[in-house]
């Protein structure tokens, strides 16, 4: 039977894995692989995918893939990965004691003066960008899902000169499956650090051991960081770290990132090793007399045979072996082998698939799962089920609950958006509108009785203090749903919501973890651009990638606030949620057309964990309120000050550089004009409501802040209910700001950007156009 047919809380041997390429070696680099027990915990709330233990740890599949995974049931589980029951709780040894993890390296300190370049590398969700801030002293985003991470970024230790550490994107292997696994692969074997940092999850130790073993193939000086042993020694659990620096080879540091416990200790032998370039002690995890020995001698004979091979490309030897063996075709085009050395590999490797009785990627699998079991069982107490597992499964049986899910989804986001345009964000709104209106008339009064020119008072006055100052009174807005958006986030919620999410997802062609960029879009269309990176599959990020422009941005909730407020008073929560249902809908249906034309064919496997709840740290968050606050305020005396006064410059002159009493024969006037017959059959031909909608291509903040120059006697004269209504619509819509489309230009290509802004264009357009003509009808 396959795995597919499993029912809940019932166990399996693995006794075939499907599938081919970089997929199926995914799926065993996560630990399925043939010999594993695996239990079915339980299924999404919309019968798919299911959540699997393995390992001691759990793990994500959709039906699909688990049916390609032959099994056989087992009444009850053989192996109940426990652990020691005692262990040597020794003192952990200082530097430079090499006896005990014997470290290679000739003793000599490199020059002074070098810089000690670092890489951090981890699997996803292991602490890494805490671990980073910790270092560093940086303000990096922390979250609690999978990927958050989606690009490197660098730092200096602090209180250590000439010292440089880069935060990787977090990667479960080696192997080239994802764009961030080959980005932290590059870099270890491109740009060559003096050492590797290796965070390492204590409280899932099993499946994060699995990169550590790929990390000491290549030979870089490392040191193995033990976090979160916080949580497993309240839970019952220790780990002797003396014994498994000796049978890793390397040293072994425990650590609490978040609490800032064991870093120093980490700091120091991580600037020893790089100092004095202590390589792993051991590289070879098989023995040649157990049931690996096929393995061991198929291994060997491969660095033999390639040996000035590697060297010449200057890849690890150990290594290249062992993606060569996996099949892994980007080494073996470095590597540059002739054909007689292909086939000769090919011999090797075929005789140790015949002697093992497994095929090649399973039996590397299998063979570092196998030494990974051994290191646990001598130097691991494991913990009792943990109060983090036992509350999030409690909380799990509400928000992940077959009947509950979605309603509970629904209800969250509605009552976060009510929260945020008509309680908390609409009463801190109000309290800044009035510092602002305060702050205006004690300036205009200054200006006025010191007599300044005319045309100076106005930029102040009309064009800065108007524009900035109208979107300057929309950071409540966006501060209070960015506050939400981090507390979801960072409790592991949307996690959740990427695991019940994935079927409904995958009917538009794309993947649960599509979600995660999505629901960013909320906040901003670049940083969702970005976390993209995390998707697997080219196709799910380039189709992901056209559909955030549809998820309506915070930059965006000016606009709407401003019309609400002008157009429907006392009913902002009602036209918001339309607004972004509308929204939502459109992009569902250029979803299901991308499917059906662009981007033929199913999503990729959703293979993920489900991290504990955990509560939201108080640093964390107001760290990241006050990053976007920054960045909105940057860009509010930055591109919308320079916006604000080129509009202001643009509707106060004519072509002959003279001041105009009349903005409609001003220079901006004659520009809109042009563009206006477009608009005419979607009610907003006023040249001012086209000048504002082109500087919103600058930044969408300045479309209220023009408004607020062109429109000095208020809008709500210029335009009917009707017009506000498919304005809005088409601010929906329409492309989005310049930062974004660069964004999606460094990500996608030029081609991809510019088809990105008329396609946005043409789709915000006819939706405008939609809505007039219903509302005429009606």
């Amino acid at each position: 039977m396959t795995l597919k047919e499993l029912q809940i809380g019932q166990s399996a041997v693995i006794c075939t894995v499907g599938g081919e390429g970089a997929l199926r070696q995914h799926f065993l680099d996560m630990g399925v692989i043939p010999g594993a027990e695996v239990t079915v915990v339980k299924l999404a709330p919309m019968g798919d995918p299911m959540e699997l233990q393995i390992h001691g740890y759990e793990l994500t599949l959709r039906l699909a893939d688990a049916d390609q995974i032959g099994i056989r049931p087992i009444e009850q589980r053989t192996r109940k990965h426990e652990g020691a029951s005692d262990i040597n709780q020794s003192i952990h040894p200082g530097l430079g004691e090499d006896g005990k993890y014997h470290a290679k390296g000739d003793g000599n300190p490199l020059p002074e003066g070098t810089t000690l370049t670092y890489a951090l590398v981890g699997n996803q969700n292991c602490g890494k960008t805490t671990l980073f801030n910790q270092l560093t002293g940086a303000n990096q985003h922390v979250g609690n899902f999978p990927g958050v991470t989606v690009d490197r970024k660098d730092g200096s230790i602090r209180g250590y000169e000439n010292t440089r550490i880069t935060d990787l994107p977090g990667i479960y292997s080696m192997s080239p499956y994802t764009s961030e696994e080959i980005v932290s692969r590059n870099f270890v074997l491109e740009d060559k650090p003096k050492a590797i940092i290796n965070i390492v999850d204590a409280t899932n130790i099993q499946r994060n051991l699995y990169l550590t073993m790929q990390l000491l193939e290549m030979n870089v000086p490392m040191v193995v960081a033990l976090n979160m042993m916080d949580e497993l020694i309240g839970n019952g659990g220790s780990i002797d770290v003396n014994a498994m620096e000796a049978m890793l080879g390397v040293p072994v540091v425990p650590i609490s990132a978040a609490k800032n416990e064991g870093v120093d200790e980490l700091v120091k032998h991580a600037i020893h090793i790089a100092k004095y370039q202590e390589r792993p002690g051991r590289q070879d995890f098989c023995d040649e007399n157990d049931f690996n020995g096929a393995v061991h001698r198929c291994i060997h004979s491969v660095c033999h045979l390639i040996q000035d091979h590697a060297e010449h490309a200057g890849i690890p030897i150990r290594f290249a072996a062992s993606k060569l063996i996996e099949g892994d075709h980007l080494i073996e085009k470095q590597l540059e082998l002739d054909q007689n050395e292909i086939e000769t590999i090919e011999h090797l490797i075929l005789q140790m698939e015949k002697e093992r009785g497994l095929d090649r990627s399973a039996a590397m699998a299998d063979m570092r799962f196998s030494f990974i079991e051994k290191v646990c069982e001598q130097t691991v107490v494991k913990p009792k089920e943990s109060k983090e597992r036992i509350r999030s499964e409690k909380i799990d049986r509400l928000l992940t609950g077959k009947y509950t899910a979605i309603p509970c989804f629904v209800g969250i986001m509605l009552a976060v958006f009510y929260l945020t345009f008509n309680v908390i964000g609409a009463w801190l709104q109000s309290l800044l509108e009035m510092g602002v209106t305060a702050l205006t008339e004690v300036v205009d009064s200054a200006l006025t009785a010191a007599q300044v020119n005319s045309a100076l008072h106005g930029l102040i006055i009309d064009g800065i203090f108007t524009g900035v100052g109208s979107v300057l009174s929309f950071l409540p807005i966006i501060v209070t749903l960015f506050l939400f958006l981090s507390l979801m986030e960072d409790s592991g919620y949307i996690a959740r919501v990427a695991f019940f999410m994935d079927k409904l997802l995958r009917k538009i062609g794309l993947s649960g973890r599509s979600i995660v960029p999505l629901l960013i879009g909320f906040g901003c269309t670049v940083p969702a651009v970005m976390a993209t990176r995390t998707l697997p599959s080219e196709r799910d990020r380039k189709m992901t990638i056209l559909l955030t422009p549809f998820m309506s941005c915070t930059a965006k909730l000016p606009i709407y606030a401003f019309f609400v407020n002008a157009f429907f008073p006392g009913k902002g929560g009602f036209i918001m949620t339309g607004l972004y249902v509308l929204d939502i809908c459109i992009g569902i249906l250029a979803a299901f057309l991308f499917k059906g034309t662009l981007f033929k064919g199913e999503a990729v496997p959703f293979v993920m964990e489900l991290p504990n709840y955990r509560l939201p740290g108080v640093k964390n968050v107001g760290q990241l309120l006050w990053e976007k606050a920054k960045d909105f305020l940057q860009r509010a005396f930055t591109v919308i000050l320079l916006a604000t006064i080129v509009v202001w410059f643009l509707q106060s002159f004519d072509l002959t550089f003279n001041l105009v009493t009349d903005s409609s024969k001003s220079i901006l006037a004659m520009v809109a004009g042009w563009i206006a017959p477009l608009f005419v059959p979607l009610g907003l031909g006023d040249w001012r409501i086209i000048v504002s909608l082109i500087s919103g291509f600058m930044a969408k903040e300045s479309v209220v802040s023009t408004l607020g120059i062109l429109f000095a006697g208020g809008v709500g004269n210029a335009l009917t209910t009707l017009s506000a209504a498919s304005l809005l619509v088409f601010s929906l819509l329409y492309t989005p700001c310049v930062a974004a489309i660069s964004t999606i230009k460094r990500e996608l290509g030029g081609k991809w950007a510019i088809a990105v802004v008329i396609w946005q264009c043409a789709i915000a357009w006819v939706a405008a156009f939609g809505v007039r003509v219903i509302g005429m009808v009606l």
